[in-house]
């Protein structure tokens, strides 16, 4: 029997620490809910469990945004459908005051209404806003650039390439009224990359001559070809008899982008061309005359289709936003569910490990006490 060295206490202090380190994790496990508390209980899945809630997080954002983006189209349509009514309504005026039977006084009180309505129209465009981004007047649209400050870009659809187009000359015909006529004349070419300052640029073509149609309405030139290739220019200055020389950069950038995805470029634009009276082709109307009535009509039902088929778009926005809300859910659902199979305690096995090492604490400190009484026992052998 030894006194100094008491290998039987060392033994069961050792048992005893490594039991109580258990234990305490296991605590650790069972008050925090994780099963990963600190890098070193796992570092692979630490590691991955890390991207995964950066990427849940992400997702239940882009779906706030997405859901942010149902807003605007469901603001901006409800806007377009009040100016729809609106429309209506001129054209039901104008078929009223096309009859023969209406006065000249009548069609001055039809043209009060006319104007009213046109000022409101012009108001709900311009004031329509979004958390303070005007929506219909043209700042979320597609954006593209001349090199002639005379010559603007107006409009164009979806199918015309990002990149630089050339026009050779515009040769404009106006009527006694300032308008183009059919007469106006364009001649579309290709950019030469070999001249100096084109070297960078992205030459596109237009639809071949035999497919071209140019088609004018007022101060707008329309270039159009097959499928849904369409292009709208503007002429700002009518006293000009000749364009030359007109490079056109179509950026395919304006739209308001919204992030649905947690990447970057998982972006979805949105597109909301000008509604205004110009855009409509009811700003130079005149309804004080059975021939300005006349005239108005087809303007009117123009105008409805046109902004039908803005509302149509808006509509397809709005049901490819939901679908995207709903993907983006599921997406965070399974995510979620595969972070916790990570990250979460199975708090019914850890309590098993909890009692194991409980009792293996409570024998370990009987033990020890135990081994510590073991040299008082050389007393007896002394006595």
């Amino acid at each position: 029997m030894k006194i100094h060295y008491n290998s039987s206490a060392i033994i069961a202090n050792n048992a005893l620490s490594n039991s109580d380190k258990h234990l305490s994790v296991s605590i650790e496990k069972l008050s925090s809910g994780y099963k990963i508390n600190h890098s070193k209980d796992n570092p692979a899945g630490m590691a991955i469990s890390r991207k995964m809630k950066a990427q849940i997080r992400g997702l239940g954002t882009a779906s706030d945004s997405a859901n942010d983006g149902i807003s605007v189209v469901e603001t901006a349509e409800g806007a377009l459908a009040e100016i729809q009514d609106m429309v209506q309504r001129m054209n039901e005026l104008a078929i009223k005051g096309a009859n023969g039977t209406i006065t000249e006084e009548d069609r001055e009180t039809i043209q009060a209404e006319i104007d009213q309505l046109e000022n409101e129209i012009t108001r709900i465009a311009e004031q329509t806003e979004f958390n303070g981004n005007s929506l219909l007047n043209g700042s979320f649209d597609l954006k593209g650039y001349t090199s002639d400050t005379n010559v603007k870009v107006f409009s164009y659809s979806d199918d015309v390439m990002v990149g630089d187009y050339f026009i050779e000359e515009i040769i404009p015909d106006y009527d006694g009224e300032g308008n183009l006529t059919d007469q106006t004349v364009v001649k579309v070419g290709t950019v030469d990359t070999s001249v100096t300052g084109n070297e960078n640029k992205t030459p596109r073509k237009f639809p071949d001559a035999a497919d071209l149609k140019v088609t004018v309405d007022r101060d707008i030139i329309t270039l159009s070809g097959n499928g849904s290739f369409e292009m709208q220019i503007q002429l700002t200055d009518p006293t000009k008899t000749s364009f030359s020389d007109i490079y056109i950069d179509v950026t395919g950038m304006g739209a308001m982008n919204m992030q649905i995805g947690t990447n970057e470029g998982q972006e979805l634009p949105i597109r909301i061309p000008t509604v205004s009276l110009k855009t409509l082709g009811l700003d130079e109307l005149d309804y004080t005359t059975a021939e300005g009535c006349q005239a108005a009509i087809d303007s009117a039902s123009g105008a409805i289709s046109h902004i039908s088929a803005i509302r149509s778009r808006l509509g397809a926005y709005q049901n490819r936003l939901e679908h995207t809300v709903a993907s983006l859910d599921v997406t965070e659902e399974n995510m979620t569910a595969a972070y916790s199979r990570i990250m979460d305690t199975d708090m019914a096995k850890e309590m098993t490990e909890y009692t194991k090492y409980q009792v293996l604490t409570q024998a370990g400190t009987s033990m020890l006490s135990q081994a510590n009484e073991r040299p008082a026992q050389v007393l007896q052998l002394l006595q």
